[in-house]
């Protein structure tokens, strides 16, 4: 912390997403001469420490690659992250910066698997990192970590803050916002609890940029590019969007001098990301990786994995986004060709195996919500089937050990998996699976749509 002219945002995370994107969001406003904002960052698990080590050895400084469709490559420094915090158990470091006076955000990514919720959006007791927070333990959840930080800065002064979440998940201010405040009361700090709820904010956001996980050649680019040797430097794709609802208690950076849009409503925005591109590119990944392909632009430029994609969102998606009573304030079709642009990228090498991770949140999440609708509408749910009979039959081949990489759940427990593909009728169990179809688990017409669905994948990987 500089002076006392600096404001702070804490971010909690040093992951690739966040310093090719809020990272590089806060760089642009310095490069134009909006200096008042910086970052400060640190982890609240142990295993990126060599990332930070590395960071700290180049003075928080590292080059962010940005790649176009066209194969155009761009580099930027990024030296907006001006303070970085060693992980430490018990979070000593960003307990201090949280309590700083001059921090006036805390923001973090979740991402779906973290928010241990249940169907009906309440903490889900069965997670043993939960279980070990609300018995006190040293904090391994965000719920806990959270706690943690507002208490400190409760006692300290009692300022404000916003807590900025930055992730894919719908509504993940206010999903974010009840948990915690559910979690702080079940731990019986009632204190906290009202002033949580009296000087906090959690404006709902949506967030939009490929960032595969780095890899040797980055570093061997960055330094034939700029003659820099980055041991953390990282790339993107040329396409980025952040979208934040203006609820900020205790102000904010000028974003909107860089293209972050500020609006009233994210909904449209986030609906429109969370369905048409984050379910597409599970769907190609899982159709590429049953194909035989290692990144999604094999897949997406593969025809009938293309048209997979195109069919889904086409017929079942947009149909559920927009209507003469409701228009979208959104080009859905011109969306859909963007997405199916960008995943052809063959510049961006995005592994299958990073995007088809954690279907078990993913389904529930991307997926579910346009099969929902389609029923209650009466519409066909053919083209939306696939996706998850494509999910289904890559675990199938998962369980049996065809898949050439480890697949990653965090939400899907090995016995569950076994009892599904180890069933006389593989489908039925599948369409049973409440984890992943809620309510509508055992629905007829969810069956009679996968049984078609996985009919056609089959056939769609024997012609493979």
């Amino acid at each position: 912390m500089k002076n006392s002219d600096t404001l702070i945002q804490l971010h909690l995370g040093l992951g690739s997403f966040h310093r090719a994107h809020q990272a590089m969001y806060m760089q642009n406003l310095h490069d134009i001469g909006e200096t008042q904002w910086e970052i400060a960052a640190g982890n609240i698990r142990s295993d990126m420490q060599a990332v930070v080590e590395i960071l700290k050895s180049q003075n928080n400084e590292y080059m962010l690659e940005t790649v176009s469709p066209a194969g155009e490559h761009k580099y930027q420094l990024i030296q907006s992250i001006k303070h970085i915090v060693d992980w430490e158990k018990d979070m000593k470091g960003i307990t201090e910066i949280a309590a700083n006076e001059n921090t006036k955000i805390i923001s973090f990514t979740v991402t779906e698997a973290g928010y241990y919720l249940d169907g009906d959006f309440k903490l889900d007791d069965s997670y043993k990192d939960l279980q070990s927070d609300l018995a006190g333990n040293a904090p391994c959840t965000i719920y806990g970590t959270m706690t943690q930080l507002l208490r400190a800065r409760m006692a300290s002064h009692g300022e404000p803050v916003t807590l900025l979440n930055c992730d894919n998940v719908r509504s993940n201010g206010e999903k974010f916002k009840n948990a915690l405040l559910e979690y702080i009361e079940r731990i019986g700090d009632t204190d906290l609890l009202e002033w949580v709820k009296t000087h906090t904010s959690s404006p709902n956001s949506m967030v939009d940029r490929i960032t595969p996980r780095p890899t040797p050649d980055i570093i061997e680019r960055v330094f034939a590019a700029t003659d820099r040797k980055d041991e953390a430097a990282l790339m993107g794709e040329s396409f980025t969007q952040w979208v934040i609802e203006d609820d900020f208690i205790a102000g904010r950076p000028s974003w909107e001098l860089v293209d972050v849009e500020m609006v009233e409503d994210v909904e449209p925005y986030e609906e429109a990301k969370i369905r048409v591109l984050n379910a597409t590119h599970s769907c190609i990944a899982w159709a590429g990786t049953l194909r035989g392909y290692q990144y999604i632009h094999q897949g997406t430029n593969d025809p009938e994995v293309r048209q997979l994609a195109f069919d889904y969102v086409t017929n079942d998606v947009i149909p559920c986004l927009t209507s003469a009573e409701s228009p979208s304030p959104i080009d859905l079709e011109k969306y859909r060709d963007t997405v199916l642009e960008r995943f052809s990228n063959p510049n961006i090498l995005d592994t299958n195996q990073r995007v088809v991770m954690d279907a078990y949140s993913k389904i529930p999440s991307f997926i579910l919500p346009t099969i929902q609708d389609a029923i209650k509408a009466g519409r066909s749910i053919d083209s939306v089937a696939v996706l998850p009979a494509l999910f289904l039959a890559f675990l199938v081949r998962e369980q049996k050990g065809e898949i050439n990489f480890e697949y990653e759940d965090a939400m899907m427990s090995a016995e569950n998996a076994q009892r599904i593909v180890s069933s006389d009728d593989i489908v039925q169990a599948f369409a049973d699976d409440k984890l992943l179809f809620g309510d509508l688990a055992g629905n007829p017409t969810l069956l009679e749509a996968l049984i078609k669905a996985y009919a056609r994948v089959n056939a769609f990987i024997e012609k493979s």
